[in-house]
Parts: C-alpha cells; structure tokens; sequence
C-alpha cells in the first residue's frame, strides 16, 4: 500500500507541470488598460479642450495573429456635437516577416454616441515595424470624416513612429503624422502632427510625459505638454 501511494504522488508531481505548460500555452490571450491623462489628444488635436479624459479598454489576441479590441475615452461635447464619449472597435490581423520585421492590417470603427453630426468614422489600417521604426496608413471607408466632412471616403493618415529604450528604463518615444482630408468641406483641414514622449514603469504603473503640436493655430491644436498615468492588466 506504501508503494502505491508513493508511485501515485510521483504520478500526480509528474502531471502537474504537464498541466501547468497546457494553461500556459492556451492560444488565447486577453489583457485589459486604463489610463488617466491630462489632454486626449488625437492625430495632434485635443479632444477634451484639454481637459483631463479617463480611457480604458480591452483586447483579445489569438496565438494565430488574429486580434480583436476596444476602447473608449471621455470627449468635449462641444467638439462632438452631443457626444460625451468615444468608443473605437477594431480587429485585425498581425505577423512576423523575420525576427526585426513584422506587419498588422485591421479595421477600426469610431463610434460616438449620441453625436448628432454624423461623426462616427470607419478606417482600414496597414503597418509594419522594423526593430525600432513603425510605419502605418490609414484610410477612410466611410463618407464622413468625423462630422467636419463629406464624401471623404479615401482620406488618409501616415504616420511614422520610433520608440527607443534609454537608460534607467526610460522609453523614448517619437512619432510625425500627415492627415490628408478629401470631399465636401475638406479645405483646410489637411495637416501635419508630431509628438515626443518619454514613459517609465513605477510601482506597476507607467508614467508618462508628452510634448504635442501641430502646424495649425489654434486653442485645440497648439502646442501642449500631456501627463499621463496608466496601468495594464
């Protein structure tokens, strides 16, 4: 009887880290992020008449490259007509070429809710990444553009993005971007962006500091420092 239960506890320790490689070799995967910034700025322009927003959201991966997220800020109600929040949807696909090259393509659908301006707006989106350089387009499915255009349907945006690691485990991050605005109602809304960043992780939070500006004058689109606090999960 002692020898079977000792062959049966050597069986038992045997499986357990069977067990233990099957969980953690699940194929899925699913992360949560929540954030607290000073400004939401997007593409360069604040989207809170830089007020402070709160932004969360989930995401879903599969080992495949298949991925599926969303995500959701606090917006000025005078910048989008009745709207209060954004929420973004998107999913798409991402692999690696080589080691030091990789590629994501996907959809992305901006909903505002209760915007009586039509402004919810559908993107595609192609990248690729190479070590430490990004390089992504995206390009309007839908007619309206964010409610300050029509018939935009082939509007862009490329950007270019580069993150080094410093020392102290300060990351650097810098990123230029070209919004090219087409239809009805689209003169003067193209232009150019830009932002330089550095984070770090502290006690389980990421840190961060952000300088933004476009070249275009105005309260929402001058230059601004942004402050930022957030966390994954």
């Amino acid at each position: 009887m002692k020898k079977l239960a000792t062959q049966l506890a050597l069986s038992a320790l045997m499986v357990l880290p069977v067990a233990a490689t099957a969980a953690e070799e699940s194929p899925h995967s699913v992360s949560g992020n929540l954030s607290l910034v000073s400004d939401y700025a997007f593409r360069g322009v604040s989207q809170t008449d830089e007020d402070a927003a709160i932004q969360g959201g989930f995401d879903y991966a599969h080992s495949s490259g298949f991925y599926l997220g969303t995500w959701a800020s606090n917006v000025d109600s005078n910048f989008v007509t009745d709207a209060n929040i954004e929420m973004d949807f998107y999913g798409g696909y991402s692999g690696s070429i080589t080691d030091d090259l990789s590629y994501n393509v996907g959809l992305l659908q901006y909903y505002y809710p209760d915007n009586t301006i039509d402004a919810d707006t559908l993107e595609a989106y192609a990248g690729a990444t190479w070590k430490w350089f990004n390089v992504k387009m995206s390009y309007q499915l839908s007619d309206n553009w964010f409610g300050a255009a029509a018939d935009a349907d082939g509007s862009t945006y490329l950007e270019a993005n580069a993150n080094f690691e410093l020392p102290a485990g300060v990351m650097l991050s810098l990123h230029v971007g070209e919004t090219d605005v087409r239809g009805s109602n689209s003169a003067g809304l193209d232009y150019a962006d830009w932002k330089v960043g550095v984070s770090k992780e502290l006690g389980g939070f990421n840190l961060g500091l952000a300088y933004v500006d476009t070249d275009v004058d105005g309260k929402l689109t001058d230059e601004r420092f942004i402050v930022s606090v957030g966390k994954t999960f």
